[in-house]
């Protein structure tokens, strides 16, 4: 997942991952509304993980399922209540099918390593790290949520151009839902303190990053 965040980063300085405002309506490739591309899109991250759990024999402990509900919150999120409220561009089909790949190795990775991998000891609950990285996670989560609000309400029904958004971070930020996004896993990775959980942070960085970089220009 590091390497193919420094490949994507590498790739996506240069030009643009074709979907959004950056997707070509005019060539061959076969469309997917937005909506139903989003859902079936980030599903896989949610119910991998949901499968797992399931699956798992024994006591997880409390500190797993609780960084394991975190992240499964944040998919909920995507994949029911983002899909459904979303008007973009129809997506394309190929990019759609790669995002599902990454979402199920992702919630496979960061599912498995909770489950099965780590180990948390009772004073966990009261360390800097978990009570900061879940602050910051959901100052994310918030910060996301809202910037994808004020971008929904410059369109009216059935438009789909494309208007510089104003308010909130907005006003500070060029993209600010990428930036609610990346502080979000980067606080989830402070509060798990693991490699999978920072390399998908660092992924995130990398593959959103350039995104709000060509947006800003």
């Amino acid at each position: 997942m590091i390497l193919g965040g420094v490949m994507h980063f590498i790739c996506l300085m240069k030009s643009h991952a074709a979907y959004g405002r950056y997707v070509d309506t005019s060539g061959s490739s076969m469309m997917v509304p937005a909506r139903l591309a989003w859902f079936l899109q980030e599903l896989p991250a949610l119910l991998v993980p949901l499968i797992l759990m399931l699956t798992t024999d024994g006591n997880n402990g409390t500190g797993r399922n609780l960084m394991l509900w975190t992240f499964c919150l944040h998919y909920f999120q995507r994949s029911c209540i983002y899909s459904l409220l979303t008007n973009g561009r129809p997506y394309p089909l190929n990019i759609m099918l790669l995002g599902m790949v990454f979402c199920s190795i992702n919630g496979f990775l960061q599912a498995h390593y909770l489950l099965h991998c780590a180990t948390y000891h009772n004073t966990w609950f009261s360390e800097a790290c978990l009570l900061a990285g879940l602050i910051i996670f959901f100052i994310g989560m918030g910060i996301n949520i809202h910037s994808d609000h004020i971008l929904r309400s410059l369109r009216k029904p059935g438009e789909i151009s494309y208007k510089i958004p104003r308010g909130g971070l907005f006003e500070y930020v060029s993209g600010a839902n990428f930036f609610g996004e990346i502080v979000e896993w980067l606080g989830y990775a402070v509060a798990t303190w693991s490699l999978p959980t920072f390399a998908f942070a660092f992924f995130t960085i990398c593959f959103i990053g350039p995104r709000a970089y060509h947006h800003h220009r």
